[in-house]
């Protein structure tokens, strides 16, 4: 990145990127959202608080709907969400799917509204409870900048806590985790419901806006953790299997410029076969596309893992190199997102391994909540960064261009880059 694009990204589009404060908490209810009336109030005050489950994500168009989700006791009465947009006083309702939390006594409240205009803020709560919750759809298209987070393997430890709490300080516009959410192992329905309490209570942004949630399966979701069936991974379906209704991998289009590629590294999908025919029919179809960015949780280039194991065969992430990297390659894919191995890693831009300026980005490896200490980086000449530190990366999206920002558990920059899309259709 040029010096000058460098401060100025770092002075002015970010100015608060990196503070450090305290950890976000109990936001949900804005000032000049609360109820007018005395009768209002008083009637607010004697309702319970929301679930404190209460998650947002999305199964479609982003840009129109949105997905709510909370958990509750079993119960044979539906709950309702109660919506009008930020400001507004004509209040819609919509009743919710009641879906079983496997494994528990609890039920899931799915409800998914459609038809909302892109880029607006609305304003929300669940029946019977008096916190009133904010959030925004995406833009359909992007006219100004676009801000997200990403990361993966968070768990429920204090180090997942802190990052919480410095993600949702940078006003992100969604989170996207690339599997090992929980470690709930399929097994452990009380650890996955302790993320989703965590998530709710901390991504809230300064304005009070809830921050949805999208995400890739890892192996610490699934008992067993690879090449087994859907029933072995029953809490992230629960939450999720609205998007992964048939396979645990596919695609979400944002508007007119971004695509996320959100892929399953063999955990309960095969990466050759039918999911790799579908990555390149998928990355064909997206070729004029502004930003294409893939998702997974097994790295291909591992930051920590052996890359070619003691007997000299191909290891961690062979399949991913043979079967996905070429088609990454072929259609200039902008940015891989890795996971898995609890460290910071960037790679140079590669092409069938090797240094070109014209390959693919990788980064990630994992490290929202666990943490390891590097493993002979030196021997990885991929590698063009990597340190032992827990990390959220800040993804802006400014036109053609991509600046990525690694913080650490303190909120200090620890590292920056700059991507621009060099697919074909693209150039010129």
């Amino acid at each position: 990145m040029q010096n000058w694009r460098r401060r100025e990204f770092l002075g002015a589009s970010l100015a608060g990127l990196g503070a450090t404060s305290g950890l976000l908490a109990g936001r949900g209810l804005a000032a000049d959202a609360a109820p007018d009336s005395k009768e209002e109030k008083n009637a607010a005050r004697k309702r319970p608080p929301a679930p404190d489950t209460l998650l947002l994500t999305w199964q479609h168009d982003p840009t129109t709907t949105i997905t709510f989700q909370w958990l509750d006791w079993n119960t044979p009465a539906k709950g309702a969400v109660h919506l009008a947009e930020w400001g507004q006083s004509d209040w819609k309702q919509y009743h919710t799917e009641l879906r079983p939390y496997q494994k528990t006594d609890l039920q899931l409240h799915r409800c998914e509204i459609t038809g909302l205009t892109p880029d607006t803020e609305y304003q929300f709560r669940v029946s019977g409870t008096g916190a009133i919750h904010r959030f925004r759809t995406m833009p359909a298209k992007a006219t100004d900048t676009i801000q997200f987070v990403s990361g993966g393997d968070s768990g429920v430890g204090s180090a997942a806590l802190q990052i919480n709490g410095i993600a949702a300080q940078q006003e992100p516009r969604f989170a996207l985790l690339g599997g090992d959410l929980a470690y709930d192992n399929g097994r452990k329905a009380e650890t996955f419901t302790q993320f989703l309490q965590n998530w709710h209570s901390q991504m809230v942004d300064s304005q009070g806006r809830l921050i949805p949630l999208l995400s890739c399966l890892g192996n610490h979701e699934v008992d067993g953790g690879y090449t087994t069936d859907r029933t072995k991974a029953p809490q992230y379906l629960s939450f999720f299997d609205g998007f992964y209704d048939e396979t645990t991998y596919g695609v979400l289009d944002i508007g007119d410029y971004l695509s996320l590629v959100l892929l399953d590294s063999g955990h309960l999908s095969s990466i050759e076969g039918e999911q790799t025919d579908w990555l390149e029919k998928t990355l064909a179809a997206r070729e004029d596309r502004q930003h294409v960015i893939v998702a997974y949780h097994i790295p291909a280039y591992p930051s920590y893992r052996p890359i070619t194991g003691k007997d000299g065969k191909p290891a961690t992430g062979h399949q991913q190199r043979e079967q996905w990297c070429p088609l990454f390659e072929r259609y200039k894919v902008d940015l891989v997102l890795e996971h898995h191995d609890h460290t910071f890693k960037r790679s140079h831009p590669l092409t069938n391994g090797l240094y070109d300026k014209q390959g693919v980005l990788y980064l990630g490896d994992g490290s929202w909540g666990k943490l390891r200490a590097l493993n002979e980086p030196s021997l990885r000449p991929y590698l063009a960064k990597v340190s032992s530190n827990n990390h959220v990366t800040v993804h802006r999206l400014e036109g053609e261009e991509r600046f990525h920002v690694a913080l650490n558990e303190t909120g200090k920059v620890t590292d920056v880059c700059h991507t621009v899309s060099k697919r074909p259709a693209r150039r010129g």
